[in-house]
């Protein structure tokens, strides 16, 4: 099941790849220390202001130049044919700057956990407050939150409270199809909010359980539906309803919401 994690996409059919007969170049890896990106990817800094960093990615299947901006961390990535010339792509981007920056603006702002805060957690806003001890804890509708590297000691409590909560929502939906289902996994996913492999392994995204529960819930039934339809036909979606009736709902809010839920940090800091 796929978050809106793109907030936009631009495209337009690359002249190179019309054109045949254009030599491909060697690319080269302009890695900044620190950034994300993969061996051969670039970097190009879209002038400005501010300046936005833009990666350029190249990819031996595209065929047109694709511009995408994340809604959950405001990451731009151009993506190019193997073959396209770089000088191309930049005309591409420069001619959708103002583009770009319009939906830069609309995306969600980063949030840490912090004490004197509050943070999302089974769709309720819960108030961050000095605790003791090595572990948060969630307490009387509080979170309890040591001082000191607060976003990890936050996600280890997310994460156990996701996987309390989605297991005992995967059996439940699993034990009314009459289904099993291989082990359930759990990661901090961007491209997607659940997965159902062929060998019947579940996987999860563990932000889900800062969701309302009901939502939490249509993503288990959803993912556990693929058990018995491995695809997203009118048959599929029939076992949905049956699992989780009137889930439209829960899976608008997803898409509402979605973003809002990958935007939280909860990286270690120096």
């Amino acid at each position: 099941m796929t978050p809106p994690s793109i907030i936009a996409i631009e495209e337009l059919r690359s002249p190179a790849t019309m054109s045949g007969g254009c030599k491909a170049f060697r690319r080269t890896n302009c890695k900044k220390p620190g950034s994300k990106t993969r061996m051969g990817d670039s970097i190009h800094i879209l002038g400005g202001d501010p300046p936005v960093e833009v990666i350029l990615k190249r990819s031996a299947r595209a065929r047109r130049f694709t511009l995408r901006v994340s809604r959950s961390n405001g990451r731009v990535t151009l993506s190019m044919p193997h073959f396209a010339r770089k000088a191309e792509a930049i005309a591409f981007l420069d001619a959708r700057a103002g583009w770009v920056r319009k939906h830069l603006a609309a995306s969600p702002t980063p949030s840490r956990p912090e004490i004197g805060e509050a943070i999302p957690i089974e769709g309720q806003l819960r108030p961050i407050v000095h605790g003791k001890g090595r572990s948060a804890r969630l307490i009387d509708g509080r979170v309890e939150l040591p001082e000191g590297q607060e976003g990890p000691r936050m996600a280890a409590l997310l994460k156990q409270m996701a996987r309390d909560r989605l297991a005992e929502r995967s059996a439940h939906h699993a034990g009314v199809l009459g289904r099993g289902y291989g082990r359930i996994t759990l990661r901090d996913t961007r491209s997607r909010w659940g997965s159902c492999s062929s060998k019947g392994d579940l996987m999860y995204c563990w932000r889900l359980i800062m969701a309302p529960p009901e939502v939490l819930d249509y993503v288990a039934a959803h993912e556990v539906a693929h058990l018995a339809e491995m695809n997203h036909s009118p048959a599929f979606w029939a076992v949905c309803e049956r699992l989780c009736p009137g889930y439209q709902p829960h899976r608008d809010w997803l898409r509402k919401n979605g973003a809002d839920l990958l935007a939280w940090r909860f990286d270690r800091l120096p």
